[in-house]
């Protein structure tokens, strides 16, 4: 057995035949079959059933995959852990990120990222979540960063970053008057301006009144709007108070603009995630990625 034979196996096991995997691997399709017959010989089993539809793996091939994926995975990251040192790491990472993370936590992030990797080229597209999860299914980006954890059959969530949420009033708003923390009851009272729906920053402040026994229908919200900047220009304007990231409002509070105020009584605290295809193995550029956010949170 070697480590060429098991990226073979997992290849025509993950896309169901000789022929594509050969595709994907650019090699011949009689090369692809041959290195199977060694694998198999090795084994001295049997590991795909051949069929005139679909390759299926067979009980010993099914035990076998998790293994081959977890060597295959271990390889990736070895390779990125090393190319530090080297200084040698190149590729292409294509990544989608939710509003939030997109465009008030990545930047920051990119710039010492891209001095330390500078021949990893990077390609953000900023957009919701039903969009990266389309993305990633159609093998359009390597993977996506999200604010709130979703369940898809055919991918895997990974925390890699942490967020906080804190009550955002505007500047002459009476609780930016009160020393803070302030109750939660008290907060419920005033109206709210919030983002749409599905949201992944609405979604933890839902979940968080839930889990207190507060039915977040009966908040008394005055405006939706589809993004964040909106939400802080109508707080800006006096006509309501929200929740959003801390990272979301460091210009407007330094300005003096609105005023960040802790809840004594509850904890908005969330995770940001990594989301990618179960089947998939990432590049190199993105385990060096993903390992990159994963310190800056240590």
């Amino acid at each position: 057995m070697n480590f060429h034979q098991l990226h073979i196996f997992y290849t025509v096991a993950e896309r169901g035949s000789f022929s594509a995997a050969a595709q994907a691997l650019h090699m011949s399709q009689p090369a692809v079959t041959m290195q199977i017959q060694a694998l198999e010989e090795h084994f001295g089993t049997k590991l795909l059933n051949r069929s005139t539809k679909r390759i299926e793996l067979s009980e010993a091939g099914r035990i076998l995959l998790p293994y081959a994926r977890k060597i295959l995975e271990l390889s990736r990251e070895t390779d990125a852990a090393m190319a530090a040192f080297s200084n040698m790491l190149l590729g292409r990472l294509q990544l989608g990120a939710s509003l939030t993370i997109g465009e008030y936590v990545l930047p920051r992030l990119l710039g010492p990222f891209g001095r330390a990797y500078p021949d990893i080229s990077i390609m953000l597209k900023v957009m919701n979540t039903s969009q990266i999860l389309e993305e990633i299914a159609g093998h359009q980006l390597n993977f996506g960063l999200i604010e709130a954890p979703v369940e898809h059959p055919d991918m895997v969530l990974e925390p890699v970053m942490e967020d906080e949420l804190k009550l955002i009033v505007p500047s002459g708003h009476p609780l930016a008057a009160r020393p803070d923390p302030v109750e939660l009851q008290e907060v419920l009272t005033y109206p709210f301006v919030l983002r749409e729906k599905g949201s992944g920053t609405r979604k933890v402040m839902e979940d968080v009144l839930i889990e207190r026994g507060i039915d977040p229908r009966g908040i008394r919200t005055i405006m939706e709007l589809g993004s964040t900047g909106a939400v802080k220009s109508a707080v800006e304007e006096g006509l309501g108070i929200t929740m959003l990231s801390t990272s979301t409002v460091k210009h407007e509070t330094a300005l003096g603009l609105v005023k960040m105020i802790d809840i004594a009584d509850a904890s908005f605290r969330r995770n940001f995630y990594a989301i990618q295809l179960r089947s998939a193995l990432l590049p190199m550029s993105a385990t060096t990625f993903l390992t990159y956010l994963k310190e800056q949170r240590q």
